[in-house]
């Protein structure tokens, strides 16, 4: 069913003094919502209802203001409310308190986007921080924002960085077969056997 001219179904616009246009809608919930922003045109508003609509039709609604806390908050609290191992609890500590609390800490779940997920990501490499750890913290991140979607906080979880959350070792380098000989050559008699028989049978 459309929108009559010049009447909505749902929700309503209204110019303010200050000449911007401000969107409500009644919520799911029964409440009164308002646009997070005001917009230039009656136009644009009306387009961010039609939005809002829409989400409330295929059941994605979810209440602007759960998105509202921080995630220093948020993420402390997922950490103590988790069941982890004593060794678990303490490195997901460290993470959260050296590589995310510091930088991600105070902005609100709402607020979080891939942009901000990829900015945290590249500091903390420019910063010093190795591949490594920049990993099991990235992952530790995705965790807790995958349960704030679970919780409705968030539609989706910001930690959509393709490879960022995947670690891989450098791979050892292998000596050549003239440098097994030569290390060999270096051994007492009685070891030089076994250094060769390590290396040909892929032994360390």
């Amino acid at each position: 069913m459309a929108n009559k001219k010049g009447h909505r179904r749902f929700g309503n616009v209204r110019k303010l003094q200050s000449g911007r246009w401000q969107a409500r809608y009644r919520g799911p919930d029964g409440l009164m919502r308002c646009a997070p922003d005001t917009f230039g045109s009656k136009r644009d508003a009306e387009q961010w209802l039609t939005v809002v609509e829409s989400d409330t039709l295929r059941g994605e609604w979810s209440d602007p203001l759960a998105g509202r806390v921080p995630l220093g908050e948020y993420g402390q609290r997922w950490i103590e409310e988790h069941r982890l191992g004593q060794r678990t609890r303490e490195e997901y500590d460290s993470l959260w308190r050296r590589h995310i609390g510091p930088y991600l800490g105070r902005i609100e779940l709402a607020e979080i986007s891939t942009d901000t997920i990829r900015s945290w990501r590249a500091t903390l490499l420019r910063d010093g921080r190795s591949q490594d750890r920049t990993v099991k913290a990235y992952r530790l991140l995705r965790a807790v924002l995958n349960t704030a979607v679970d919780d409705g906080k968030v539609k989706r979880n910001p930690c959509r960085i393709k490879g960022a959350g995947d670690y891989r070792a450098a791979e050892r380098p292998t000596a050549t077969v003239a440098q097994v000989y030569a290390l060999a050559e270096r051994m007492p008699g009685r070891f030089r056997v076994l250094v060769l028989a390590a290396a040909f049978t892929g032994l360390r």
